[in-house]
């Protein structure tokens, strides 16, 4: 069984990403505050350009903040000295939407695997092949399979190489940024129920971010819900998807045929035009462009979090409507 604990493994507060470019500013990350408890699951979900990858680079420390708070099993990420953050990215791994792109294409699998033990120092000669062996046989590979190139691989054993090095570490947290995406659906399924196993089996946290809802529901046990640079809703996974409040979550579900708008007894319209640039997000709601409820408040008035259910909260002015 998954291990739970009260204390958060990690923890984000106000997490802000601002980007420069060619004179303008890209608020692709703008004061996102979430946080995983051990040996659980929270997914990111949200349309291309929404921040979900960059809020994983972010929790990495693969990129600086503009401004924020990132906490990981207690220690403050962004006050860790260089050896302390080194220590602690033992502890956090990431899985990639590209298994080949991830792969250096003149490693053998043994050496692809087996690097972040030697970065580390945690294994070499052949305990670092016998490692590497263990990794491959709990991922669904095998020992035949350390002297060949990526390229000999399909996507999805490719894939199963990328969380093999992921675990190589014995990580705490894997970040997984749309792992799945780039694989046939049959092989994202062995690839998911691969993921769920090796979570029951060590105890994982993962931050889940794909933009299919259905792998998103699936796998997680919370839900936060992105657009342009904010979460606008999160959740139980299940009740966020049964009973969506924000317009936002509801366009997500409603263009999933799955779930029908009659189960939860209230139409869902349909969204208007596309999303806005990020480095020119609109004032009020950033949603309220393209919403088809939005009223003269939403252009004006940007909408603070809401209760809404135990443990949900939303960011909407029609939440305070109902109420």
């Amino acid at each position: 069984m998954a291990v739970t604990d009260p204390a958060p493994l990690f923890e984000a507060r106000d997490l802000v990403k601002h980007f420069r470019s060619r004179g303008s500013t890209v608020r692709a990350v703008d004061g996102v505050s979430f946080t995983i408890p051990r040996g659980r699951t929270v997914g990111l979900v949200g349309e291309s350009g929404s921040g979900k990858s960059t809020v994983a680079r972010l929790a990495l420390r693969l990129l600086e903040p503009t401004s924020g708070e990132l906490s990981f099993d207690g220690v403050d990420l962004r006050g860790a000295g260089r050896g302390e953050l080194r220590a602690l990215r033992r502890r956090m791994q990431i899985v990639f939407q590209d298994p080949f792109g991830s792969l250096n294409p003149r490693m053998r699998v043994l050496d692809a695997v087996g690097e972040p033990l030697s970065v580390h120092g945690l294994a070499r000669g052949r305990a670092r092949r016998d490692r590497v062996v263990e990794l491959l046989e709990r991922v669904g590979l095998s020992a035949k399979d350390l002297t060949k190139f990526a390229h000999q691989f399909s996507g999805g054993q490719a894939q199963r190489i990328g969380i093999a090095r992921a675990l190589a570490t014995d990580p705490d947290l894997i970040v997984c940024d749309e792992a799945v995406s780039a694989l046939d659906v049959s092989v994202q399924a062995q690839v998911l129920n691969l993921l769920k196993r090796l979570q029951a089996e060590l105890g994982l946290s993962y931050l889940f971010i794909a933009h299919d809802l259905n792998v998103v529901r699936y796998m997680s046990d919370e839900v936060c819900v992105m657009y342009l640079g904010r979460i606008v809703e999160r959740g139980d996974g299940d009740a966020l998807f049964a009973d969506p409040r924000h317009p936002y979550s509801e366009m997500l579900v409603s263009a999933v045929p799955e779930f029908d708008p009659a189960n939860t007894g209230r139409a869902r319209p349909a969204p208007r035009g596309e999303a806005p640039s990020p480095s020119r997000p609109p004032s009020g709601c950033r949603f309220h462009p393209r919403c088809p409820r939005a009223f003269d408040r939403c252009s004006t008035d940007e909408p603070v979090v809401h209760p809404v259910a135990p443990g949900r909260t939303a960011a909407c002015h029609l939440l305070e409507v109902d109420r």
